[in-house]
């Protein structure tokens, strides 16, 4: 039996601040003196310590509670590795939590030993996707959470900055696996985005473009090294998210929001072709995602979502086509939660083939099929609907069944527009009730009013 979420939530929120405080010590263990910067109206902190060169200073983060707790008690932290070991086991093991493959797990526990997510590195990609499991409590589907590819990003602004850095990039990753080497650029072999194993295992820095589309690498003076460039990265890594990858005593990293990566991947699946496993696995994420956060995150899932719908016609028009992707269910929650109609999905319709209809004497309804994009919709019409505006005047439920065959064009159409033009109520599903008929099309009468006024 799978274990409660708030269990899960809490086990792993105490393996959080562990990871966090012991990340800390171990990137200031010496003597020093921490010091805060006001930039742009913002308080940020350096840790200041002597050198054989002189006096040095490193980046510590941005002024928070928590960071400002944790510099308060710096001399007085203890290492809990074991501690840290038994949590990270304790979600893996009992809890049935993924963790990364070993090679992979490896990798980023020397990126965060080296400071690249206290330098405002963020993990993403699938190895960001597998963090949201303990973070939200709930077990996302396995066949998605394995990759054998490291993906970090920083805004190249960020990075020059800072005024710290990492040591360069090859040192770290030929400290975990010698055989590591520069992927080089076509016609730059002395410029490098990516880092490759003998294994294949792969390594990759992005940063998000500013101005128009290019190419070109960017250099990450923080992290040494040149990242690729890519559009719509600068709505995924805003505002990242402390989290723990589950390797080992768990390696502290920064990951996107998951409601900017659900939105994320909705919008970068159509930039990539048709048919292509990375937009259905892109898809399929984002899924999984939006069914878990419209119950655990609908106002942070709405507030992602109207930012990148705000951004302009391309975030807009991309963002819907892959939320047109999603499953019904899925989908129409999502809409629901955030307040949008189902017609802002292109190419969305409501369409009828006769199929057959019977009566449900359990909730009193007519019942029939509808298909949209190839998916059966579950239709209905209420009794009172019948009786109020299509003639069903006889009790009986072969009569309602009755009227409703003789009117079946006409609530049809009607189904279609509230299907279409109204709030969503029900994830796959439309019923026709007598205040809808009212709304949608108030002069609808029955056959036999008509009958009545000629």
């Amino acid at each position: 039996m799978p274990a409660p979420p708030l269990i899960v939530q809490t086990t792993y929120a105490e393996l959080l601040e562990r990871c966090a405080s012991a990340s800390f010590s171990e990137a200031f263990p010496e003597d020093g003196t921490f010091t805060p910067k006001t930039i742009r109206e913002r308080r940020y902190w350096y840790f200041q310590s002597a050198t054989a060169q002189g006096r040095g200073q490193r980046y510590v983060g941005p002024e928070t509670p928590e960071l400002l707790e944790r510099i308060a008690h710096h001399r007085k932290a203890r290492d809990d590795e074991r501690e840290r070991r038994a949590l990270v086991s304790t979600l893996i093991r009992s809890f049935g939590l993924a963790a990364p493959l070993r090679e992979v797990g490896d990798v980023v526990a020397a990126l965060a030993r080296a400071g690249v997510f206290r330098l405002r590195g963020v993990l993403v990609g699938t190895l960001a996707y597998q963090t949201y499991s303990a973070m939200l409590g709930v077990r996302l589907p396995r066949t998605l959470l394995q990759t054998a590819d490291v993906d970090v990003a920083q805004f190249a602004g960020v990075s020059v900055a800072l005024g710290d850095q990492t040591p360069p990039m090859l040192e770290i990753l030929k400290g975990v696996d010698p055989s590591y080497r520069k992927v080089p650029r076509i016609g730059r072999h002395d410029v490098a985005t990516s880092y490759v194993a003998a294994g294949g295992m792969r390594v990759e820095f992005l940063t998000p473009v500013t101005g128009p589309d290019t190419d070109d690498p960017q250099r990450l003076p923080a992290l040494q090294t040149e990242a690729q460039p890519l559009r719509f990265l600068d709505f995924l890594i805003r505002e990242p998210e402390p989290a723990v990858v589950l390797q080992g005593a768990g390696a502290y990293v920064q990951v996107p929001a998951p409601e900017r990566y659900a939105v994320h991947k909705l919008i970068v699946s159509q930039r990539r072709r048709a048919g292509v496993a990375k937009s259905e696995k892109d898809i399929a994420q984002a899924e999984a995602l939006l069914t878990v956060l419209i119950e655990k995150r609908p106002e942070s899932l709405k507030r992602a979502s109207e930012e990148a719908l705000s951004r302009g016609p391309k975030w807009r028009k991309h963002l819907l086509e892959g939320l047109k992707r999603v499953g019904q269910p899925a989908r129409d929650l999502t809409l629901r939660t955030l307040g949008l109609k189902r017609e802002v999905l292109p190419g969305l319709d409501l369409t009828f083939s006769d199929p057959p209809a019977r009566y449900d004497s359990r909730r009193d309804v007519v019942t029939f099929a509808g298909t949209s994009l190839g998916r059966s919709v579950a239709c209905s019409v209420s009794r009172e609907a019948l009786e109020d505006h299509f003639g069903a005047g006889s009790a009986s439920q072969a009569a309602r069944l009755e009227a409703f065959l003789r009117n079946r064009s006409e609530i049809e159409r009607l189904l279609r527009r509230k299907y279409l033009t109204m709030s969503v109520e029900d994830a796959e599903a439309v019923a026709l009730k007598t205040q809808d008929v009212d709304e949608l099309h108030p002069r609808v009468t029955s056959e036999s009013d008509s009958e009545q006024n000629l």
